[in-house]
């Protein structure tokens, strides 16, 4: 998170930049307050524009976290008034009076507001805090090379405000060679977090001890399926590079993997349809089936979620992956990945993400 111009009272949790649009609103609120204030002192006695200074506490109030920045704001401005009403010293005291209310009041709530604001930022910060945790131990961060492997991923929440959500990932290496997990769990919330969870520990475990991609891949839909019915479930991609160098990939629902070779695309569709893990028993065609890869020193395997692919931009047209994936740096997986999301971004800007976003990256390494 940026850092701003302010924080909170206690410098727990810094404050954001103001949007622009929120800074040229605020900009233009600040002039028109001093055009008002020149505009009393042009016009001489008889009339008083001093009640419109109200506004600076509350102008102010937006773009701090401490309560003593209002507080001396009004302060100034009860002054300012007072040498405005020296020169209107002929009006009547309730008009002096009913100025300087004002300001105090506006000056009070607005202090009020940030004390508010500040104190349900601090615990939503420490929420986060709490989230990345969680994330952290959920989503461990693989290992750049494994093997053969060179390996990169990343995951962008849909809402600024979110650190963890349904979609997941895993590298193993294991007896049998590298497992590979990414998918993407239906719906949102603590649900889909608790789901990712049950599959991540069934993959740690599986993976480990079951030789054969296809049946992992049927463990898996066991452990999605003996959950509570509460109807979710989980497109994946299952991955295995074995020590002799084949790779087979089982598909379960999830949108196809994309390999790049020699600056071509190729979507790796599989052979046979499946469905995704934990409706594995309502589709009653015997199971999983795995697909041979066949790849070659310095290819790229993309593998990635529907919030990639389905990233709709301001009229509503799906980002084109295949498209624009030929064009992208991709010295390095991490060069690829970050490169692809800040496509995605400025595909999605201003609307941003609908979904959170997981891509992973492999290269085969000579």
């Amino acid at each position: 998170m940026a850092v701003g111009a302010g924080g909170s009272e206690d410098g727990e949790v810094p404050l954001p930049p103001l949007p622009r649009r929120t800074r040229r609103l605020l900009l233009g609120a600040f002039l028109l307050l001093v055009g008002a204030v020149l505009a009393d002192l042009l016009t001489g006695p008889g009339t008083t524009l001093s009640p419109v200074l109200a506004v600076a506490p509350v102008l102010v109030g937006a773009t701090t976290r401490r309560a003593r920045v209002p507080l001396a704001t009004g302060v100034a401005a009860i002054l300012v008034a007072g040498l405005l009403e020296e020169e209107n010293s002929h009006l009547p005291d309730t008009v002096h009076l009913a100025s300087l209310i004002t300001i105090t009041a506006a000056t009070l709530a607005s202090a009020a507001n940030v004390v508010l604001i500040a104190a349900r930022e601090r615990e939503l910060f420490h929420v986060r805090t709490v989230a990345e945790a969680a994330q952290r131990a959920l989503l461990r961060p693989p290992p750049e090379r494994v093997g053969p492997l060179r390996i990169a991923v990343r995951y962008v929440a849909a809402a600024a405000e979110a650190r963890i959500g349904g979609d997941l990932y895993e590298v193993a290496d294991t007896p049998y060679g590298i497992r590979v997990l990414l998918g993407d769990v239906q719906g949102h919330g603590l649900a889909a977090v608790e789901t990712a969870a049950d599959v991540l520990g069934a993959f740690r475990t599986a993976a480990r001890t079951e030789p054969d991609l296809a049946r992992l891949a049927e463990r898996l839909d066991a452990a999605v399926s003996d959950r509570p019915a509460d109807g979710r479930f989980v497109t994946a991609l299952l991955l295995a590079v074995d020590r002799d160098g084949t790779a087979r990939l089982v598909n379960c629902g999830h949108p196809h993997p994309l390999l790049r070779r020699a600056g071509r695309i190729t979507e790796l569709a599989p052979a046979r349809h499946a469905p995704p893990l934990g409706l594995l028993g309502l589709a009653g065609d015997g199971g999983y089936h795995a697909d041979p890869v066949h790849p070659h020193p310095g290819d790229l395997l993309l593998l990635y979620t529907d919030g990639v692919s389905e990233a709709r931009n301001a009229v509503d047209v799906f980002y084109p992956l295949p498209a624009r994936l030929p064009g992208l740096p991709a010295a390095t997986p991490d060069d690829l990945l970050d490169a692809l999301l800040a496509d995605v971004a400025s595909w999605v800007s201003p609307t941003g993400l609908a979904d959170d976003a997981a891509a992973m990256a492999i290269r085969w390494e000579p």
